[in-house]
C-alpha cells in the first residue's frame, strides 16, 4: 500500500522493488507509480492519464477490495477503521432525512418486494444511506403487471460498466446486450470500447450473476440464459436492490467461479445454501425494510 501513489496520479516514486516493473502503458520505461485502483504500473503523468482514459479508471482505491490475512497491514487496518467511520456518518446523515422514513416510501418498497415475491424473486432492500438504495430506480407497473428494472452491466475484460434504467422484465438478455456487443446494432463508440466482445462469437459470451450472501472466500456466480427473459433468469434468486450482470468470455481466463462447474458443490444448492449464510447480515437487511 505504501508503494501506491495517491488517487492514481504521480505521487512519490516507488521503492527499488517497483523499479523491476515496466510501465504497463508504454512498455518502455521503468515504472515509478502504481494506481491504487487497478494496480497498473505507470512511468509518468502522461501514462497515468492514458491508462485512466483507456481503462475508464478513476484512480481511487477500492476501500472494500478483499485483502488476504497474509497481506493485511496496519495501514489496511487504519483504512478500514476510517471507512467504517465514513459509513457511520453517511448512514446517520441519511437517517435524518424525513422523506426517507415517509409512509409513502415504505409502502412503495413493501409493494415492490411483495410483487417480486409473487414472481419467485427474493428482492431485498438495503438500509438508508447505502449507495445501491439511493441508485435503485426499479418500478412495477400495475397496469401492465410488469417490472421495469434498474440494471447494471459489467464487462470485466474491458473494465467497463453501464447502468440501464426501466428495463422491462420480459426482455431477453440477448436483446438487452445487443446495443453493447452486437457488431451491427451496437453504438459505434460502445462497440469500439467493447471490441473484444463484439469480435468474439456469440457462443463465447457468458452472462453471470453473483450469488448473494456467501462467505467472502466462497464467492460463486450463477450462469444466466441469454435466450430467456430477464424475469425468468431472476426467478429463484436473491436480488439485493437491483440485478448486476457480469458479461464475460469463456475463452478468456477469469477468476469468476460458476456454481456447479468447479466440482466442489452442486448447482442446485446455489440459492438454498447462500440464503442460509450470514444470517446476521440478512436479518439487518430484513429489519430495514
Amino acid at each position: 500500500m505504501a508503494e501506491q501513489g495517491g488517487g492514481g496520479s504521480p505521487g512519490r516514486p516507488a521503492g527499488r522493488k517497483m523499479s523491476l516493473q515496466r510501465c504497463e502503458t508504454c512498455s518502455k520505461e521503468e515504472a515509478k507509480y502504481r494506481c491504487p485502483r487497478c494496480m497498473k504500473y505507470s512511468c509518468s503523468l502522461m501514462c497515468v492519464k492514458k491508462h485512466k482514459l483507456t481503462l475508464s479508471c478513476n484512480g481511487v482505491r477500492d476501500k472494500t477490495a478483499f485483502i488476504s490475512v497474509n497481506e493485511f497491514t496496519d495501514l489496511n487496518l487504519l483504512s478500514d477503521y476510517r471507512f467504517l467511520e465514513d459509513v457511520g456518518r453517511t448512514a446517520d446523515a441519511a437517517a435524518r432525512r424525513p422523506t426517507m422514513h415517509s409512509p409513502a416510501t415504505k409502502k412503495l418498497l413493501y409493494c415492490l418486494r411483495n410483487k417480486a415475491r409473487r414472481c419467485n424473486i427474493d428482492l431485498r432492500t438495503l438500509p438508508i444511506g447505502f449507495t445501491k438504495r439511493r441508485e435503485n430506480s426499479t418500478t412495477f407497473n400495475c397496469m401492465e403487471k410488469k417490472f421495469y428494472w434498474h440494471l447494471k452491466l459489467i464487462f470485466p475484460h474491458c473494465h467497463a460498466e453501464y447502468t440501464l434504467k426501466g428495463v422491462p422484465d420480459d426482455k431477453t438478455l440477448a436483446d438487452i446486450l445487443k446495443p453493447y456487443i452486437d457488431p451491427v446494432e451496437s453504438d459505434p463508440v460502445v462497440c469500439q470500447r467493447l471490441k473484444i466482445y463484439t469480435v468474439a462469437p456469440q457462443s463465447d459470451v457468458q452472462i453471470l450473476m453473483k450469488i448473494e450472501n456467501r462467505k467472502q472466500n466462497s464467492v460463486r456466480y450463477n450462469e444466466l440464459d441469454a435466450s430467456r427473459s430477464l424475469l425468468d433468469n431472476l426467478k429463484g434468486k436473491v436480488i439485493i436492490e437491483y440485478p448486476t450482470l457480469f458479461v464475460v468470455l469463456k475463452t478468456l481466463k477469469n477468476d469468476m467461479v460458476v456454481l456447479g462447474q468447479d466440482g466442489s458443490e452442486p448447482a442446485e444448492n446455489s440459492d438454498s445454501e447462500s440464503s442460509s449464510l450470514s444470517s446476521v447480515e440478512e436479518g439487518e437487511i430484513r429489519d430495514s425494510l
